[in-house]
C-alpha cells in the first residue's frame, strides 16, 4: 500500500513536471517565433526606409531615361552661362541640351567657347560669327554639307559630356518632341553625307595633287605621275550652294578633256605649279 501510494504520487508530480516542461518549450519556442517575426518586421521596414531613401535622393536612377530630361525654356537656359558658379555650365545644339561643367576651362567666363554657354548657338558652330545673330540656332541657308558638321558636332557632345535635357523652341516642342525643323536638319544632314560619300568616290577616280603651302614660299601643287589641271567639282553645289575646284593628276593624253584648266601663269605640260 505504501509503495502503491507512493507511486500513485509520484505519477502527477511527473506528468506536472512533464507538462510543465512541455509548456516551457513551447513557450520558448513561441517566444522565439514572436521575437524572429518582430526581428523580420524591423529589418523590412528599416529597408524600405533606406530605399526609399535612396529613391528620394537619387531620383534619376529610379526613372526612365526619358523621363531623366528636363525641357528648358531659352531664359532658363540662359542662367547657365557659367557666371553663376553654383549652377553646372549647359549649353544647347539642334535643341539638345549638355553640361559641360567639366570643360569649364573652355565653356566659362573667360572661355575661348563661352559664347555657347547657357544658349543654342547652332549655326555658329560651322559658320565661325561668334556675335550677334551669328549666335542662333537657325541653320537657313546652309548647305547639306554644313548641317550634316552640325549634327556631327552634336554627336562629339553625346559622346563627351551628359545630356540634361531639351530646349523648347525650334527643335523641340513644350512636350519634348521633335519638331519638324529637327527632322528636317537631320534629313539635309543624311543627304548631306551620302553627297560627300558620292563625291568621294568620284574623286578617288582621279589622284590629288600633292600641295605645300609656307608663309615665306607660297604654295604649290604638283604630280609624281601627271599634270596637274583644276577641275570643277559637280556635286560640290549640292553640298555648300557653291561651285568649287580641286587640283587633280591628269595623264598626258587626258589633257584635252573639257573642263580642265591650267594654273596661272603655269606651262601646260609642267608638272608643278606655283599657287
Amino acid at each position: 500500500m505504501t509503495m502503491a501510494t507512493d507511486l500513485s504520487q509520484q505519477k502527477p508530480s511527473e506528468e506536472a513536471h512533464a507538462h510543465g516542461s512541455s509548456s516551457s518549450v513551447k513557450g520558448k519556442e513561441m517566444g522565439g517565433k514572436i521575437t524572429g517575426w518582430v526581428l523580420a518586421s524591423i529589418v523590412a521596414i528599416f529597408a524600405l526606409f533606406i530605399g526609399v531613401s535612396f529613391k528620394s535622393r537619387y531620383k534619376i536612377s529610379s526613372i526612365s531615361p526619358s523621363a531623366q530630361q528636363k525641357l528648358f525654356k531659352v531664359d532658363e537656359l540662359a542662367l547657365y552661362n557659367g557666371t553663376d558658379k553654383g549652377l553646372p555650365i549647359l549649353l544647347g545644339i539642334l535643341g539638345s541640351v549638355f553640361d559641360v561643367t567639366k570643360g569649364k576651362s573652355h565653356y566659362g567666363v573667360g572661355g575661348g567657347y563661352n559664347h555657347f554657354a547657357g544658349r543654342d548657338a547652332s549655326r555658329a558652330f560651322v559658320s565661325g560669327n561668334f556675335t550677334g545673330e551669328g549666335l542662333t540656332d537657325s541653320l537657313r541657308g546652309l548647305s547639306n554639307a554644313e548641317i550634316k558638321s552640325v549634327v556631327e558636332w552634336r554627336s562629339f557632345y553625346q559622346k563627351t559630356y551628359t545630356l540634361v535635357g531639351k530646349l523648347v523652341g525650334l527643335y523641340y516642342d513644350d512636350q519634348g518632341n521633335p519638331t519638324k525643323h529637327l527632322k528636317g536638319a537631320e534629313a539635309k544632314a543624311a543627304r548631306g553625307a551620302q553627297l560627300l560619300k558620292k563625291q568621294k568616290k568620284e574623286e578617288d577616280k582621279l589622284p590629288s595633287c600633292n600641295s605645300r603651302w609656307s608663309q615665306g614660299e607660297g604654295g604649290e601643287v604638283w604630280c609624281d605621275d601627271g599634270f596637274p589641271r583644276l577641275v570643277q567639282r559637280p556635286l560640290e553645289i549640292a553640298l555648300t550652294g557653291k561651285m568649287s575646284k580641286r587640283c587633280a593628276c591628269f595623264r598626258e593624253d587626258q589633257l584635252d578633256e573639257p573642263g580642265l584648266e591650267v594654273y596661272d601663269g603655269c606651262d601646260y605640260q609642267a608638272k608643278t605649279c606655283r599657287v
